[in-house]
């Protein structure tokens, strides 16, 4: 089966990464959909995200594709018959917000696997690291 882990992913950090690689533990093939989100408003195009992504990754992951997208993760899975969408939650508040985007998704034919962060990773945020300036210290799983 084939998931798609969608974010914004500005920047893409350790905790992404982890999910990443529990993820493709899980599937046969998973597609990190650098997606853009009308809510944010990152600091670099959805195409330099991407490219950063696949930089970070390790090369030997062989089954993980790093793709740009400006639609609905929705209908990217089901125009490339991808089964599950993956999310990461970090906390309660994460999973609230989550449980509502994936009820949408399954109104829409996509199931969604949620993945909770490892405890020394779940105050890593996007968010945080931008306003550190840094990314921090190790980005792979």
């Amino acid at each position: 089966m084939r998931a798609v882990y969608p974010g914004s992913f500005d920047p893409f950090t350790a905790g992404h990464a982890n999910v990443v690689n529990r993820a493709r533990g899980l599937f046969d093939e998973v597609v990190v959909l650098v997606a853009v989100n009308g809510t944010k408003h990152p600091t670099i195009n959805e195409e330099e995200r991407a490219a950063a992504v696949r930089a970070i990754l390790p090369v030997e992951w062989t089954s993980v594709t790093v793709v740009a997208w400006g639609g609905l993760t929705s209908a990217y899975c089901r125009s490339r018959d991808v089964g599950v969408i993956v999310r990461g939650v970090r906390n309660t508040t994460d999973l609230q917000a989550e449980c509502q985007l994936a009820a949408m998704n399954q109104s829409l034919g996509v199931p969604t696997v949620f993945l909770p962060a490892l405890p020394e990773l779940a105050a890593v945020s996007s968010t945080a690291v931008r306003a550190l300036g840094t990314l921090p210290p190790s980005t792979q799983p």
